[in-house]
Order: structure tokens, then sequence, then C-alpha cells
């Protein structure tokens, strides 16, 4: 899943903001790098960032969305306004990815009537208090019972299991230890019954790991990214395509033992 980010905040440097064209080119070369997914997004969501409005993030998203759809690639779309999902999938997008886990009710209700993709995140708080002061007890096992609620409750909406994805949160109410044992839990994670979906490209965690400024952290996002694909993730949202899946060439050649689904 190549990542494109229509903000002009986004915490990894690559926000195209207002710019129809840029976006659409950057969208573009996720696509040639060989992307499975492109996943737009309107919103930043970084720690701190603040709330969009609906009429902003659609002005933002639409025309890139509409000029990506032409293209023969799956486009996810990054939101949890209920408005922007409608639109979104109006157009025809195929999948939904919301940090939110569809806890808004009118969300879940629009999109149980959809045939769409669902990806549900685990995150703590929102995105503008969410790194206060996260706390867990045992993060794996209550980060995995918050993603198999949700699972739940798209189930008992009507949502057929087959459209469900699930997301950790790296990030996103954790601190680094906790994203640490997160990761290392991923094998549980991925047993669960649904895809799992990773995404760590860039992030701070590698930065605390490395000392590496954002910037400097493609190396870091790709080994991170083959060691998410050796624990069973399904699906791996990166910024760096290209490096990403080669990387994952030299692993099925070489090193592939058949644990992991990517």
């Amino acid at each position: 899943m190549g990542i494109v980010n229509l903000t002009p905040d986004s915490f990894s440097g690559d926000g195209v903001g207002a710019s129809v064209g840029l976006a659409v080119a950057h969208a573009h070369a996720q696509f040639q790098a060989g992307a499975d997914i492109l996943d737009l997004g309107a919103e930043s969501t970084r720690p701190g960032a603040p709330v969009v409005t609906e009429e902003e993030e659609l002005a933002r998203l639409l025309p890139v969305l509409r000029e990506v759809l032409a293209w023969d690639v799956p486009v996810s779309v990054d939101t949890y306004k209920p408005a922007v999902m409608r639109a979104a999938l109006e157009l025809g997008c195929s999948m939904i990815n919301d940090i939110s886990g569809l806890r808004h009710p009118e969300a879940l209700a629009l999109v149980s009537r959809s045939d769409c993709a669902l990806c549900l995140m685990h995150m703590q708080g929102t995105p503008g208090s969410m790194q206060d002061n996260p706390c867990y007890q045992d993060v794996v096992s209550e980060v995995n019972a918050g993603l198999l609620e949700a699972a739940e409750r798209c189930r008992a909406a009507g949502v057929a299991a087959d459209r469900l994805l699930l997301d950790p949160g790296f990030g996103f109410g954790k601190t680094v230890e906790h994203n640490i044992s997160l990761f290392r839990g991923l094998t549980v994670t991925a047993a669960q019954g649904y895809p799992v979906l990773v995404g760590v490209s860039r992030k701070s965690m590698l930065g605390a790991i490395t000392g590496r400024p954002m910037a400097q952290r493609m190396p870091a996002s790709v080994a991170a990214a083959l060691l998410a694909a050796q624990s069973g993730a399904a699906v791996l949202r990166v910024h760096d395509v290209a490096a990403t899946r080669d990387a994952l060439a030299v692993w099925r050649a070489i090193g592939f033992q058949g644990e992991g689904n990517v």
C-alpha cells in the first residue's frame, strides 16, 4: 500500500497540500513503483494534528481521487468522517481506512451498505491527545481485544468477514515500548482470523530506535516492513514502495520460509 498524503502538514514531509497536480504526480509515482493499493489521506492524523473540516478534506481529496480511480489499481481512502466516506464510495474507492475503527455509528451504517474493504485501526484517544499519556496493562492483548471488538461490531451490522482488515495502530496512543511489544506480538494479531495491515513507515518509533531524523528513516522503514511480513502481515502501508518491494523480492527468493502472507 503506497501512501499518498494530500495534506500540507504530514509528519513525513511528503504532503502535497492543495496542489492537485503534485498529488496526482506523487500518486502516479507510487503506482509506477509497484504499489498494489494507493492510500489517499486528506487530513493529517499525526500526534497533535488539528481537526480538518469535512469541506476542506473533501476539497483536497476528491479531485485527486477522480484522477486516480481511472488507473488500474485499488484505491483506499484514509478517513474517519462519514461524509467523506460517502463521497469516496460514490466515486468508487475500494477501501475505507478508518483510524477510529468505525466508531462513528453513521460510518458503520454507511459502509455496511457498500461492498468495499474496511481497515479497522486501534487508537487510544484522539490524534490531538493520544500521545499525552498512553497507558495499558497488557498492550498486545488489549489492542487485539479492541480490534476484535471492532470487527464484531462490523459483523453484527452485516459486514462480511472477508471485507475486514485489522491495523494495530502503531504510534496512535502508544509509547515506543508499546509499539515494540505490538510488533513482537504481530504473529498473535495475525492469528486472529483477519488480515493485518502494518503501517510504521518513517514513524517516530524508528527514529527512537535508530536516532535518525524522519528524512533518514527509509532503511529502518524497509527493515520494519520486512519484519512485519515475516510475522504475518498481509498489507504493508509504506512511503518507499520500490525499496520495500525490492526487500520483499529478496526475501521471497532467498529467505522466505512460508510464515508471512505479503
